[in-house]
């Protein structure tokens, strides 16, 4: 290997029965398929920051590298699924190749292993306009599909939950549970309306009133808003944290997850086995450690710490306001968390790096796996095959994508 090849960053997830590698400027596919034998695809990667310039500055570029990320790991996901659970008997097999519907990021996410799923198996007899619409229409929608769900999730239910919880446990401040205004009026209105609320843990069904207007009434005492500041936030961010546990535990104890998470495993064995300068073989990678500090769970991570600190600088005394203003910071925090990733990943060694990614290699404990060496084997070819796209190998022989 030569000391170019070596500077490479690779990465890449784990998809259904394979996986998917990524270098700077390529990636690959590698999927078992059910009769045993591997099936590959892969395509170089457009660069888009050329068109659009704008991508290359911080904070856009990690917003950019996200929806990347999303846009390919879609594509991948589907794209093994139709493979792994495609009939080895099938009378006809139409070759497959991927249309990549991304965004350019200077291929520092390559560096990021473990992304977010997903690819659409595109047949090669269509047009290119044909496959472009058909990728981009559904990597859109299953996108559209996953950040509703995310938001929903892990920014709405928190919210909601842990402004409850200061509520009920009386630890919020009474200044900043009523909004300000200069109206006296209005003001007292506000302090009778708080007053009101904050008995509805214990209000009183003998008021002859209907159940739905005693539900609102109980609802509304335990959702009157609260201003977000450290304490609050690091309550919200703990249950955060306690929803995507349990989420990840939960998927990691069926069968079809668990071949995944093995999968997962294979992909960082070769990252590591790459790293080291070692000969992509079954052998070579067979001992390297499961859990790599590049992984997206430690990306993950520091999106936690970043959400905390910034939802307690931008804070309102509104619900409706605080959840609009996490909904809006999501692609912020999502660059703020890309750069600092990107900063303490130049000094790997670091004790910065070290403490950053620490709580990441601790979750790979579970959304990793010991793979077998059939399983390592995938993960090679799809390393082998991302390389022979990569132009500083010097080993392409497949002309780019336009």
């Amino acid at each position: 290997m030569s000391a170019s090849e070596k500077d490479l960053i690779v990465g890449g997830q784990a998809v259904i029965e394979g996986v998917m590698m990524r270098t700077p400027s390529a990636y690959a596919v590698a999927v078992r398929r059910p009769d045993g034998t591997i099936t590959h695809t892969g395509a170089r990667l457009p660069k888009w920051s050329d068109k659009h310039p704008a991508l290359r500055l911080p904070i856009l570029r990690g917003a950019a590298v996200l929806v990347q990320s999303m846009a390919l790991g879609i594509k991948a996901l589907n794209y093994s699924a139709g493979e792994a659970f495609n009939e080895a008997e099938a009378a006809e097999e139409v070759e497959v190749a991927l249309t990549p519907a991304v965004v350019e990021g200077e291929g520092d996410f390559a560096g990021i292993t473990g992304g977010v799923p997903g690819l659409f198996p595109v047949p090669t007899k269509k047009s290119p306009e044909e496959e472009l619409k058909r990728g981009s229409v559904a990597a859109f929608g299953s996108i559209a599909f996953a950040l509703l769900f995310n938001v929903l999730l892990f920014v709405v239910a928190p919210l909601v939950l842990t402004n409850a919880l200061f509520v009920g446990m009386g630890w919020a401040d009474r200044n900043a549970q009523t909004v300000e205004t200069t109206n006296a009026q209005q003001t007292q209105a506000a302090a009778n309306d708080d007053a009101q609320a904050s008995n509805a843990a214990t209000y009183n069904p003998s008021r002859g009133e209907a159940w739905y207007a005693r539900s609102y009434h109980f609802v509304r005492g335990y959702l009157k808003p609260v201003k977000p500041n450290v304490g609050f936030n690091l309550v919200d961010g703990l249950i955060r944290m306690a929803i995507f546990l349990t989420m990840i535990f939960s998927f990691s104890l069926a069968k079809d997850i668990r071949r995944v998470f093995e999968y997962h495993g294979a992909e960082h064995k070769t990252v590591f086995t790459w790293e080291a300068g070692l000969p992509l073989t079954v052998e070579n990678a067979r001992p390297q450690p499961r859990q790599h500090p590049r992984c997206g769970t430690s990306f993950l991570m520091v999106v936690m710490l970043v959400s905390i600190v910034l939802f307690s600088v931008v804070a309102f005394n509104s619900l409706v306001y605080n959840m609009a203003v996490r909904v809006a910071l999501i692609p912020v925090i999502a660059g703020l968390s890309y750069e600092i990733i990107r900063l303490s990943a130049k000094k790997e060694g670091g004790l910065v790096f070290k403490l950053i990614t620490r709580p990441g290699v601790w979750l790979q404990n579970i959304t990793t796996k010991e793979p077998d060496d059939s399983q390592l084997e995938v993960a090679l070819v799809a390393l082998k095959e991302s390389l022979k796209l990569e132009p500083q190998t010097g080993e392409a022989s497949v002309a780019p994508l336009s």
